[in-house]
């Protein structure tokens, strides 16, 4: 049995940007019984406390607990009944500027204009850039048939490199692109995992509906960890499930 099972969270523990539901929320806490979990995602905090901290049901163990926002460029975790930050790799005001200015020059060049957006489609997150093609707020029906197959992103994506030697940028969720200091990405972020809990690489399992190349729970497998690919939260909410039984009945 693996000491720690790591989870993206969009698309694999709940829809975009979407809470826990009340099933996978209590399947944490079982999971939590059994195993140290984390959960690694390129939101920042206040998307973890909506989707992730806020649903735990009172009796789960947060200790046990690993919220890494923004691909792993921060960590938290519960201490003294509260979520305290370990720490994170934040943009200098310099930086940001560059890549604003950046993100501004590629979707010009690339052309990549939507017809309808909702709110803000560039957010920054203090450790990571996130531009959303369809905006913060875009509904779940419009963002899953905007880029199912990652082809646009893509486009954005090699410009943006480009443009960005000196830092890393990975798709991320429906319409996301996420800009993070150099080399953050998963794999990064679980490296930081292992030198902070003790835990080596070897005992820990990561689950994720983008284990492909090109997708950004990609890099947990190229670095070696053990993976389950999975289709939906659904799916997820059946591999959970499958671990708590399997580590109880041994």
């Amino acid at each position: 049995m693996k000491q720690i099972v790591a989870f993206d969270l969009d698309g694999t523990l709940a829809l975009s940007k979407q809470p826990l539901t009340d099933e996978m929320a209590q399947l944490m806490a079982d999971l939590l019984q059994v195993a140290q979990v984390a959960v690694i995602s390129g939101g920042d905090w206040p998307q973890f406390d909506k989707q992730v901290a806020s649903r735990l049901p009172a009796g789960a163990d947060r200790s046990r607990l690993w919220l890494m926002p923004t691909s792993g460029a921060k960590l938290y975790v519960h201490k003294n009944e509260a979520w305290t930050p370990v720490y994170a790799e934040l943009f200098t005001d310099e930086q940001k500027r560059e890549i604003l200015e950046a993100f501004d020059a590629s979707l010009a060049a690339t052309g990549f204009t939507p017809e309808e957006t909702w709110g803000e489609r560039i957010e920054d997150r203090g450790s990571q850039i996130t531009f959303s093609a369809l905006g913060q707020q875009a509904p779940l029906e419009a963002k899953e048939v905007w880029d199912p197959d990652f082809a646009k992103r893509k486009v954005i994506q090699a410009d943006l490199v480009k443009r960005l030697p000196g830092v890393s940028v990975n798709l991320g969720g429906a319409t996301s692109v996420d800009v993070t200091q150099p080399g953050v990405d998963k794999a990064w972020g679980l490296k930081r995992l292992a030198e902070h809990s003790g835990v080596a690489e070897a005992d820990m399992l990561f689950i994720g509906d983008a284990i492909f190349p090109g997708g950004n729970d990609y890099p947990a497998k190229a670095m070696g960890l053990d993976t389950i690919c999975v289709r939906d939260p659904a799916d997820t909410a059946n591999v959970i499930a499958a671990i708590v039984a399997c580590q109880k009945a041994g």
